[in-house]
């Protein structure tokens, strides 16, 4: 038995939105995608590698493959753009199967795993945050590297440099999943997130509309998209 809520908000300062997702409990698929390279082409990206996973999915793919043939489409797509920004994308995604769960990720969209604690899979993929872990801050951080700095981002790095982050684990009743942008965990933090997710006479929809309605009230600036997955 599954039990899902999904949506999606621009937010507050931003009249076009860049995220996308996709919720399918019949294939086991959730991914939750914020595109980045303005003039629509953030909107873009994000839905051309959700559309680009979810075919290969479906067709019987792994996560892996699909999110670097995805990639692949993506970065030849932009070399053909006339124009020297590129555009690219973030991806969360979980694939369900017969008693487990598989996810993999690229960038600073987060997935969340709730089994009685909140257990947060992915690592932000930040420019300003590697450099901040290796020592490597100057005096004026925001001159090397703003914190909206991706350095792992689809339709952004190349195959033979990208890093997708995978992790696999058991699916039990009770258990839940989260995928979320940054626009959500910016605001809202894991207890927030976590109080809400497990808040019984909500149903996972009604929870999903709650954490995005926390990010609303803080004056959520980005885009803000979220799913949250529970197997009753």
């Amino acid at each position: 038995m599954i039990e899902f809520g999904h949506g999606t908000h621009p937010g507050m300062a931003r009249s076009r939105n860049e995220d996308t997702y996709y919720a399918d409990p019949a294939l086991g698929l959730f991914l939750v995608l914020d595109g980045m390279g303005g003039h629509r082409h953030g909107e873009l990206a994000s839905a051309s590698v959700r559309d680009g996973v979810v075919e290969r999915v479906t067709r019987g793919q792994s996560l892996l493959s699909a999110l670097t043939a995805a990639n692949d489409e993506l970065l030849m797509h932009t070399r053909n753009l006339p124009h020297a920004r590129p555009m690219g994308s973030t991806v969360a995604a979980v694939r369900l199967t017969d008693g487990g769960w598989e996810a993999a990720w690229v960038g600073d969209s987060r997935i969340y795993v709730d089994d009685g604690e909140l257990c947060r899979l992915v690592h932000d993929g930040k420019l300003a945050e590697a450099l901040a872990e290796k020592g490597e801050w100057p005096e004026s951080r925001d001159t090397v590297a703003p914190r909206g700095v991706m350095n792992q981002a689809l339709g952004v790095t190349g195959n033979e440099q990208l890093y997708v982050q995978m992790c696999r684990g058991t699916w039990h009743p009770g258990m839940r999943l989260l995928l979320c942008t940054d626009g959500l965990t910016e605001i809202v933090d894991d207890a927030k997130l976590q109080a809400i997710g497990t808040r019984t006479e909500l149903g996972a929809q009604e929870a999903v509309e709650q954490m995005i309605l926390a990010a609303l009230d803080g004056g959520a600036r980005d885009n803000v998209t979220a799913i949250l997955v529970r197997h009753g």
